[in-house]
């Protein structure tokens, strides 16, 4: 959508067209409609306590309009139209010239004594010269498509009227489409709507006027559903194909079809005075079982002009040539009645948008998903091609997924009031919140997808469209009338609207006018913090395989901003900095923490500001493969954090940086990096000492695995009152629950019970997808680097190590494992490892590391796990020059012919601890 800089021009326009207008009396006799605002460049000039909006303008092309909901205005308002007739002529025109309809001629009347020359005219071609034209909503002449034109060109248009009289002797019409001023307006995304404006006497606001009320659906919709449900019960999305879910946030778009729980995976929308409508998956545009619908869908797009359909898709096109439908394999051209395309093409984005909004119909078909997960660090919303054609017409595709299934079709006369719409529960939301109207069972079940629905909605950072601004002022006003949730570990949030207030406030927090003044209703609790100024941080990074973190001992407060000066060298080469420590995105039902609370932000400029809702310790990420030395990035402000690094800092240094205030610290060793609480190193005297155990713990490791003792990148552990799952999982970084911060930095704990957790975690950082065979071995050879560390590290023998490790435990798994049938899909965790040990105990530590080794010089491995399991047992006999053929398929592996024939030159190891189960 468009930019920052758009949106100060609109708010430029709203002052221009204002100028001197204290208030708007509305009290007189005329009853005006209520305004429907759509699209980018639409806002409101007046709005009602209602948050209906009874005036407003819009930009289309190169030109402007100005749209009064009643014509009586033009007349009441004579300054107001003065204004327009100034705004509407355009910057630097010299044209002053106004073309009057003879309907409305008051104007050219009042006009009399100003610079503008008024010439009534019987119709719009009567003088087509003219820089600004008048009209009523009911004039706009035989072909509309003239005015739009014209205002294309860069021509003014100012039009008034209502269309809740049209409506209801024309109760069988659209309105949006039909109305006639609609046909020009509505292209500028601006319609006259059937329902009554309430009228009051309304103060004219120094910004362009916002109200939680005017976010509500602009049409039922149930007409349309009508028609396009018509003969469809059910929508068969069985099979492989994966939709991706659609967001659907224009106050004229709607849902079709939804999975049970809301999310839509087939919407549409009118835009202008087209029509479109959007599948998650383009493989359904060719489905037969769906064809009764496509019929529906062409028919509503083509809006009974019966006129070429264009398609890209060939599936589609043979599906829809057998509809009795005329359809030609065509890129996009402007003659097409309905244009047939994917979502994946960057070609013809503005000149589609035309089209739709100036009558065409638009069929979509594609997903988002897949995009998402190869483009991590791009924003689907804005950079997804399929959504920079469909954010303005208000509907997006996400990175969420929906699987395969059959979706019953919904009631259409039901459809608003039981379907999940963003805008109504938002409007819903927003009445409990400000007037404490009651939510229904339903409604509250749905709050959690609004907040990721807002969450997503806000990531289109639209700033320039008056709609998406109603939303953020919307949620903002929300934020400040309940503040937000203090979560933490005592305080957890449980309730569906607790969840959507904590999921908004980092999200509304970045893209509102006005974070500073935000800010105390998000954190309560935000004490200042003493500061070091201009910091400097040196940074070398030898060409790491993945991206790596580099600490800077430095903590930003929550919403606190700081400057960084960044060395040309890394600008615009995908380096980042993160603000935050941890990484894990929360999805859990009870939460002890926002469910994200980092920020990243890519080094574009070699001056960039960076901040925090929730502060954090502050990283440079740099890129794999990077080589740099010696560079040096300036921090102008942060909050010093404890942080201690083998070989730079001295103990003299740390005694002094234990007490940094920051609430999280960090210790850099040899090979790994330890986040943690501060609280957790406060009395930490010996830094170095913990750095020794770690140091010869990663060695054992790196031994373990054959590898240099120098990690090519350091491992890190993060501490967080909350994880993504389990009690600790695997990643770069390793994340642990905060309540394991102790044992990381406890030497005694260390060497008298173990850290079999934090250890298992690096064993799965080590293991290879080529000898690792999925789900079987998943949790089973990461804890060889346990058992390793434990016996030849730490000196804790393996039945001490773990309370499953004993020898009679053991020897119960593996007879329990041969009596219920050696089952393969039983051979996992403790019972898989017991094989590993089996191995281990005949030929030692010694073998393992040759097979690792071994396995280091290979290439082509199978894909499968029959294959990998049979090229392991190769290479473990290769290895240790014995044939294990027997011991695997004691254990119930599918050992093939082929395999033991190329064993079978080796003497069998005929005396395997499973001989006494055959």
């Amino acid at each position: 959508m468009a930019t920052q800089h758009t949106q100060n021009n609109h708010e430029a326009a709203y002052m221009s067209l204002m100028r001197g207008l204290k208030e708007m009396d509305l009290c007189g006799p005329c009853v005006p409609c209520d305004l429907v605002l759509t699209g980018d460049h639409a806002f409101p000039l007046v709005m009602n306590s209602r948050g209906q909006s009874l005036m407003a303008a819009s930009l289309y092309g190169c030109g402007r309009i100005v749209v009064l909901g009643h014509e009586g205005y033009l007349k009441a308002f004579p300054t107001l139209v003065e204004n327009a007739l100034a705004w509407l002529r355009g910057d630097g025109s010299e044209n002053r010239s106004v073309g009057v309809h003879n309907k409305v001629k008051a104007v050219a009347d009042n006009l009399s004594k100003s610079s503008f020359q008024a010439n009534v005219v019987e119709a719009f071609s009567d003088n087509p010269e003219v820089g600004v034209y008048v009209t009523d909503a009911y004039s706009v002449g035989e072909d509309p498509k003239d005015l739009v034109a014209f205002m294309k060109a860069g021509g003014g248009v100012l039009i008034a009227g209502q269309a809740w009289h049209w409506a209801s002797t024309h109760p069988k019409e659209n309105t949006l489409h039909q109305f006639p001023g609609n046909k020009v307006s509505g292209v500028t995304g601006i319609y006259f709507s059937e329902h009554q404006g309430k009228v009051e006497c309304l103060p004219v606001y120094p910004q362009i006027p916002s109200s939680w009320m005017a976010v509500v659906l602009g049409k039922d919709f149930e007409d349309d559903l009508l028609f396009l449900l018509n003969g469809v019960s059910e929508f068969d999305l069985q099979g492989g194909l994966i939709s991706s879910e659609i967001l659907i946030h224009g106050p004229l778009a709607f849902p079709i079809g939804t999975t049970e729980d809301g999310r839509a995976f087939l919407a549409g929308a009118y835009y202008g005075q087209g029509r479109v409508i959007v599948m998650s998956h383009e493989g359904f545009l060719g489905r037969e079982s769906l064809a009764p619908f496509w019929k529906n869908a062409l028919h509503w797009l083509d809006e009974g002009r019966q006129g070429v359909i264009g398609v890209v898709p060939d599936h589609a096109r043979k599906l829809f040539s057998t509809l009795g439908l005329k359809c030609e394999k065509t890129n996009f051209k402007k003659d097409l009645s309905v244009f047939v395309r994917t979502a994946y093409g960057n070609d013809h984005v503005e000149e589609i948008q035309e089209f739709v909004a100036e009558g065409g119909g638009l069929l979509i078909g594609g997903h988002a998903w897949h995009w998402a997960q190869t483009h991590r660090d791009q924003n689907p919303l804005t950079e997804f091609p399929g959504n920079k054609i469909l954010n303005k017409m208000g509907l997006s595709l996400l990175g969420a997924t929906i699987g395969g299934g059959l979706y019953k079709a919904p009631v259409p006369s039901q459809a608003i009031k039981d379907t999940y719409h963003f805008r109504h529960l938002l409007h819903r939301f927003a009445s409990h919140v400000t007037k404490g109207e009651k939510l229904t069972k339903r409604e509250e079940e749905c709050l959690k997808k609004l907040g990721s629905d807002c969450c997503a909605y806000l990531n289109m950072k639209a700033h320039s469209c008056s709609s998406y601004m109603q939303v953020v002022a919307t949620l903002t006003n929300i934020l400040k009338k309940t503040g937000m949730p203090q979560v933490c570990d005592s305080c957890p949030v449980k309730s569906p609207k607790d969840h959507l207030l904590l999921s908004l406030g980092a999200e509304v927090y970045k893209v509102c006018p006005d974070p500073d003044a935000l800010l105390p209703y998000l954190i309560k609790d935000n004490p200042l913090m003493p500061v070091v100024y201009n910091h400097r941080i040196r940074i070398n990074v030898d060409r790491p395989e993945w991206e790596e973190w580099i600490s800077t001992g430095l903590f930003l407060a929550p919403g606190m901003k700081t400057y960084m000066a960044i060395p040309a060298e890394i600008v615009n080469k995908d380096w980042k900095v993160q603000v935050g420590c941890q990484t894990d995105r929360l999805k859990a039902e009870e939460l002890r923490r926002a469910p994200c609370v980092h920020e990243r932000f890519p080094i574009t400029s070699e001056m960039m500001q960076v901040s925090n809702l929730w502060g954090g310790l502050i990283y440079l990420v740099a890129p794999p493969k990077t080589k740099v030395e010696g560079l040096e990035v300036i921090v102008q402000m942060a909050v010093p954090a404890p942080y201690y690094k083998s070989g730079v800092t001295t103990l003299a240094d740390w005694s002094l940086l234990r007490t940094a205030p920051s609430p999280w610290a960090e210790l850099e060793f040899e090979n790994l990096i330890l986040t943690v609480p501060s609280e957790v190193i406060r009395d930490l005297e010996r830094p170095d000492e913990v750095a020794a155990l770690w140091d010869n713990i990663m060695r054992g490791i790196a031994d373990l695995a054959v590898i240099p003792h120098k990690f090519p990148r350091k491992e890190r552990f993060v501490a967080d009152v909350q994880i993504s799952h389990g009690w600790m999982h695997a990643g770069y970084p390793i994340m642990a629950n905060e309540k394991a911060a102790d044992l990381l930095v406890s030497i005694e704990h260390a060497r008298t019970k173990g850290l079999w957790g934090p250890i298992h975690e690096l064993g799965h950082n080590q293991q290879k997808r080529y000898w690792e065979f999925p789900p079987h071995t998943t949790e089973a050879t990461c804890n060889l680097w346990s058992v390793y560390v434990h016996e030849e590290v730490l000196g804790i023998n393996r039945e001490k190590a773990h309370g499953a490790m004993p020898l009679e435990k053991r020897n119960q798994r593996t007879a329990d494992y041969v009596k219920a049938g050696r089952n393969l899909s039983d051979w996992k965790v403790w019972v898989a490892l017991d094989t590993y040990m089996q191995l281990q105990e005949k030929f030692g530590w010694d073998a393992f590391k040759k097979v690792f080794a071994t396995y280091h010089e290979m290439s082509n491995f199978p894909n499968d796990n029959k294959g990998k399991m049979n090229l392991y047992v190769e290479t473990f006999s290769q290895t240790v020059g014995m044939n294990l053929a027997g011991f695997f398929k004691a254990w119930g592996w599918p050992i093939e012919t082929a395999t033991e024939e190329k064993l079978s030159n080796l003497p069998p190891w005929s005396d395997h601890p499973m001989v006494q189960y055959d």
